[in-house]
């Protein structure tokens, strides 16, 4: 499924940190940045380039939770599950945006790789319950309805997004 990393982007992250193992978590943020998740081809590039087994920087990886190893689609959108949010009814949203794009609780990325839906315990953002953010960007008061619209604008090009 994934295709090969192009090694220019991935030489370039490298010069950024001078190619110091030692940075070996800021180095793959931006490849994740890059790329929007961590393409297995680039474990070993990676451990050729930095002088570091495979299986340390692959534990690195897998370690933190922001990692991601599968593809994520160009929206990301995290639907908070917390106490405030939850009691707050924001499981409907979830569902209406998983209807909305086709996903499921198995199938968190559209085959087109526009969207990725996911739950998250807390945003942080308790007061205004029920959250959810796209790409980081924080949507308050949320309701099945406005997440059903907030969708449809991103597919339109995005422009109009939560404005």
């Amino acid at each position: 499924m994934s295709e090969p990393c192009d090694h220019k982007q991935l030489d370039e992250i490298l010069q950024k940190y001078d190619c110091d193992p030692h940075s070996i978590i800021a180095i793959l943020q931006d490849t994740q940045e890059v790329f929007h998740y961590l393409p297995a081809d680039i474990f070993d590039y990676y451990s050729e380039r930095l002088g570091m087994s495979r299986a340390k920087i692959f534990g690195v990886a897998t370690f933190y939770e922001n990692f991601s190893l599968q593809p994520k689609g160009k929206y990301v959108i995290k639907v908070c599950n917390g106490t405030a949010c939850h009691v707050r009814n924001s499981m409907p949203i979830l569902e209406q945006l998983r209807s909305d794009l086709g996903l499921s609780d198995k199938k968190e990325t559209t085959d087109d790789l526009m969207f990725t839906v996911e739950t998250v315990s807390c945003l942080g953002a308790c007061g205004l319950a029920p959250t959810m953010t796209v790409n980081d960007k924080v949507y308050g008061q949320m309701t099945p309805e406005k997440a059903e619209q907030l969708v449809k604008e991103l597919k339109g090009d995005g422009a109009d997004a939560g404005k």
